[in-house]
C-alpha cells in the first residue's frame, strides 16, 4: 500500500510495503524505523505430492535522509512439510536475507495526480541454513511508482530485473513485474488487489504469476494490520493458495 508525502502531522499515516506483491515509491523519512512482518502459509501441490511451508516475512526500514531508506529484508525462519502417498518428510532452517536501499527520486504533494518513482535494489548474500540456504550472491532492481489516479484509488506499479538462484543451485535472470490497485475508502482503510510476474520462475522455465487481494486497517497513526490471500495462476514454482496476516510498526 502507497500513499503520497503527507504535509499535515495530523494526517501522517504510517505507509508500509505491505502488504501486496508491489512496494511503494516512497520511504520513511529520516530518522524513522519501521518494522513490517507477518506471518505466511503456502501449499503446494503435483499429483500425490503435498508441500506446507511457514514462514515470517520481515522488513526493516530505516531513513538514512528523507529520500534514501535502508532495507533488511528476508523470510526468517521457515517450516516445511512435504508429503507424498507413503512418506511425509520435515525441514526447517533460517532463510536467506538481503540487505538494500530504496530511492524516492520523485515524491509529490498530498492531493496530487501526478506520479511518485523510485528505484529499490537488494542484494543477497550466500546466507541461511539447511534446505533454505542460498549458496550464492542473488538479487533484484526494481522501479516503484505510486499513481492517485481518482478520489480514493491509487495504482502502484513495479518493473524491474533480478539474478535468483533455483532449487538445483543454477543462477539465471528475470524480468519482473507488479502492480497493485488500492482503494482507501479513509486514510486508515485499505483494500487491494494485485499481481506479480516473474519470467522466467527457474533456469529454462516458463513464466510464474501470481494474484492476491487483502485488506490493510491503520490503527492510531504508526501500527498498522493486514490480511491477504493469494495464489498462483501460471508457473510450476507458485503457491496453491497463500496466506498471510501482517503487523507494521513505525517507530
Amino acid at each position: 500500500m502507497a500513499t503520497p508525502a503527507i504535509a499535515d502531522p495530523s494526517d501522517d499515516y504510517i505507509n508500509a510495503d505491505r502488504p501486496g506483491i508491489a512496494d511503494g515509491s516512497t520511504t520513511v523519512g529520516k530518522g524513522r524505523f519501521q518494522l513490517e512482518t507477518a506471518i505466511q502459509a503456502e501449499f503446494r501441490h503435483d499429483g500425490d505430492e503435498h508441500e506446507r511451508t511457514i514462514f515470517f516475512p520481515t522488513l526493516l526500514r530505516y531513513g538514512v535522509v528523507d529520500k534514501v531508506e535502508l532495507r533488511v529484508e528476508g523470510n526468517t525462519y521457515s517450516w516445511m512439510r512435504q508429503k507424498d502417498a507413503t512418506n511425509t518428510s520435515y525441514s526447517n532452517g533460517f532463510s536467506p536475507t538481503s540487505i538494500g536501499l530504496k530511492y524516492n527520486f520523485i515524491d509529490v504533494p498530498e492531493g496530487s495526480k501526478q506520479v511518485s518513482l523510485g528505484a529499490i535494489a537488494r542484494i543477497f548474500p550466500p546466507s541461511g541454513s539447511g534446505d533454505f540456504r542460498n549458496s550464492k550472491t542473488t538479487g533484484d532492481l526494481r522501479m516503484a511508482a505510486d499513481w492517485a489516479f481518482a478520489d480514493n484509488w491509487s495504482l502502484n506499479p513495479n518493473i524491474g530485473v533480478g539474478v535468483f538462484q533455483d532449487d538445483s543451485n543454477r543462477t539465471y535472470t528475470a524480468g519482473l513485474a507488479a502492480a497493485t490497485l488500492n482503494f482507501n475508502p479513509s486514510k486508515t482503510l485499505n483494500f487491494f488487489v494485485d499481481t506479480g510476474i516473474q519470467a522466467p520462475e527457474e533456469k529454462g522455465g516458463r513464466a510464474s504469476v501470481i494474484i492476491d487481494a487483502g485488506v490493510a486497517y491503520i490503527i492510531g497513526h504508526d501500527i498498522q494490520l493486514d490480511l491477504s490471500v493469494g495464489t498462483g495462476v501460471a508457473g510450476s514454482t507458485t503457491p496453491h493458495p497463500f496466506l498471510a496476516a501482517g503487523f507494521s510498526k513505525r517507530f
